[in-house]
C-alpha cells in the first residue's frame, strides 16, 4: 500500500491504475523534491531489494537506474543528488532529488522486489519541475535629495533625479550654456557691463541738473510777472 509524502516543495496526487500505481509530484528549480515509495515490512523477512530509474518500469529490474539498495543499505548510487533518507528497514525507500533542475523531470519507476513470478510492486512516478517566477524589474533610476551640513551653503534643497544610461561622455548633452563662446567676448560683454554701470549715475546727473535749470528759470519768469505787474 502506498502512503503519499507531503512536503512544503512537493505537491502528490494518486491516480488510479489496473496493476501500477502513478502518481505526480510537482515542485519548483531548487527545491528538495521528495518522490514517495512505500511497501509492506511485517518483519525482518519482509525487507527486500528495490530499485529507482527513469522512463516507466520495464517488465524486470529499473531502465536508466539510479539507485539500487538490498533492502538493508543502498548498494548503488549514480548522482549524489538522489537520495533514500527514508528508514529503509521499515519500507520507506521514498527518493529525494537535491536541489531540482528542469532536467529531473519525467518519469520515475520504483520497483520493489518481492520474490514470486510478476509480484514486484512498481509505482510510476511523472515528476514535473517547474521554473521560479521572475518579476520584471524596472529601468534602474534614483532619486538623490542635495544636503548641507551645518555651516556651508546648499545650492538647492530641490532633490535631483538621475537615470544611468550606457552613452558615452563625449555623447553627453551639455547641461549648462556659457554667455561667451570666447575671452575676447567676455572682455567685451564685461567692459559693457561697465559702461553701462557707469553711464547710469551720470546721466542721473543730468537730469537734476535739467529740473534745477527749469526750476530757475520758471521762478525768475515770476518775478519778472510780479515786477512788470507792481509797476
Amino acid at each position: 500500500h502506498l502512503h503519499p509524502l507531503r512536503s512544503p516543495a512537493t505537491f502528490v496526487f494518486l491516480s488510479a491504475g489496473s496493476s501500477v500505481s502513478e502518481l505526480i509530484v510537482k515542485g519548483k528549480v531548487g527545491q528538495n523534491i521528495t518522490v514517495p515509495c512505500f511497501y509492506s515490512v511485517k518483519g525482518t523477512q519482509d525487507i527486500t531489494s528495490m530499485c529507482w530509474g527513469r522512463d516507466r518500469c520495464p517488465i524486470s529490474k529499473c531502465y536508466r537506474t539510479i539507485i539500487w539498495t538490498d533492502g538493508w543499505k543502498v548498494t548503488e548510487q549514480h548522482s549524489s543528488r538522489y537520495l533514500l533518507k527514508g528508514n529503509l528497514h521499515m519500507g520507506d525507500v521514498s527518493l529525494t532529488i537535491v536541489n531540482a533542475e528542469e532536467a529531473d523531470s519525467g518519469t520515475y519507476c520504483c520497483r520493489v522486489e518481492i520474490s514470486g513470478l510478476f509480484n514486484d510492486q512498481t509505482t510510476n512516478h511523472k515528476v514535473v519541475i517547474e521554473k521560479a517566477r521572475i518579476s520584471t524589474a524596472s529601468p534602474h533610476t534614483y532619486t538623490s535629495a542635495q544636503t548641507s551640513a551645518p555651516g556651508s551653503t546648499s545650492i538647492s534643497s530641490l532633490p535631483t533625479t538621475r537615470i544611468w544610461s550606457s552613452a558615452s561622455t563625449s555623447e553627453a548633452p551639455q547641461t549648462a550654456s556659457s554667455p561667451c563662446s570666447s575671452t575676447s567676448d567676455c572682455s567685451d560683454v564685461t567692459s559693457n557691463l561697465q559702461n553701462v554701470s557707469v553711464s547710469l549715475p551720470s546721466r542721473h546727473y543730468s537730469e537734476n541738473w535739467l529740473y534745477i535749470g527749469i526750476g530757475i528759470c520758471a521762478a525768475l519768469l515770476v518775478i519778472i510777472i510780479l515786477v512788470l505787474f507792481l509797476t
